[in-house]
């Protein structure tokens, strides 16, 4: 395993960092769950991402079952505020002050841990003004309940300011996450280059498409079951913009360049994302613990600029790059 600095600070983490979005609490009994985090460790990921809205908090606390008894000063673990928790009442989402304060206790207790690494705002709150916002990650920070903050899928704008305000705060808001791979690059026109600017780093993801560039998802046919795209449960909703022929007929023709490379289609993206030098780690998750040990051969691989144009080139006009998309895919108004 390689570990990157995240952003202008001296934390390290893994370059593959385990995220338990769609599959802990929800899509895998909780012993496979367990199962796959066992696997992240024995692989050498010491980075672990959750969020409190992930199966609605069970995810964390699956995720907190599966690391006790590990050495905390030897993990890193990350955790996000903002979408809806609990019954969904009127204050159990966004960033307001109180959400903020409240959600960081309930995590700690479920990932059984005095303080996470990283916490994260994961989305920008239109309705909360940002002052409001900052200085409460501000106080978690001083109160030690986290070490650093990030956000996730904000834009270049929301993200000069919200570092800003945190310089002016006393603390440091060192990474960003969005989604990034092959298929959807919107974060490199605008995000990437102000990132860099203010020693911001990016932490991705869905570095596979949802799944759609390990190529098991073929034109014409339909998905095969238990797959994420037929699980309305497991994500078929996401994966719908890259379910059509031409995007699924281009990423066939990127085995042979796989192949070339000695990589599977999906280790192939994993490398791909962290060829740019303002990712930290590539978020991977997993419902079956062998996938962990096949993602994580993904690490350290340098992928030549010779067979990082065949992939544009193969890829050519699907690939999404406007920078818009972040805005345009951001909630408006808070869910409740």
């Amino acid at each position: 395993m390689n570990f990157r600095y995240l952003g202008n600070s001296g934390l390290k983490i893994s370059e593959i960092t385990y995220g338990n979005w769609l599959t802990h609490g929800s899509q895998v009994e909780n012993d496979v769950a367990t199962q796959c985090v066992r696997a992240a460790l024995e692989a050498g990921i010491s980075t672990f991402d959750t969020a409190d809205t992930y199966a609605n908090t069970k995810a964390e606390s699956v995720l907190g079952e599966a690391l006790k008894g590990e050495r905390r000063e030897s993990l890193e673990i990350f955790t996000k505020v903002y979408w809806p928790t609990g019954p969904g009442g009127k204050n159990d989402t966004g960033l307001s002050r109180k959400h903020v304060m409240e959600s960081i206790n309930g995590s700690l207790q479920r990932l059984q841990t005095d303080y996470v690494d990283l916490y994260q705002a994961h989305r920008y709150d239109t309705e909360t003004p940002l002052e409001e916002t900052m200085q409460a990650f501000a106080d978690i920070v001083r109160q030690g309940k986290a070490l650093y903050i990030g956000v996730s899928e904000w834009t270049a704008d929301q993200i000069r300011e919200g570092v800003s305000l945190a310089k002016e705060l006393g603390f440091q808001l060192i990474s960003s996450q969005p989604q990034y791979s092959m298929l959807w690059r919107v974060i490199e026109g605008e995000v990437v280059p102000t990132c860099e600017e203010l020693g911001v780093s990016q932490i991705v993801w869905s570095p596979i498409a949802q799944g759609v560039l390990t190529g098991k998802y073929q034109p014409g046919q339909q998905p095969p079951e238990g797959s994420r795209a037929a699980d309305e449960k497991g994500g078929a909703d996401m994966i719908k913009r890259f379910m059509n022929d031409d995007v699924l007929t281009r990423v066939q023709n990127l085995k042979p360049i796989a192949d070339e490379a000695g990589l599977t289609m999906a280790q192939l993206a994993v490398a791909w994302v962290l060829q740019n030098p303002n990712v930290a780690a590539a978020l991977v998750g997993a419902s079956r613990p062998e996938q962990v040990a096949e993602n994580v051969k993904a690490a350290g691989v340098k992928l030549e600029p010779e067979l990082m144009k065949k992939i544009d080139d193969v890829l050519g006009d699907i690939v999404e790059r406007d920078p818009g998309r972040t805005k345009e895919t951001a909630p408006q108004h808070r869910v409740a």
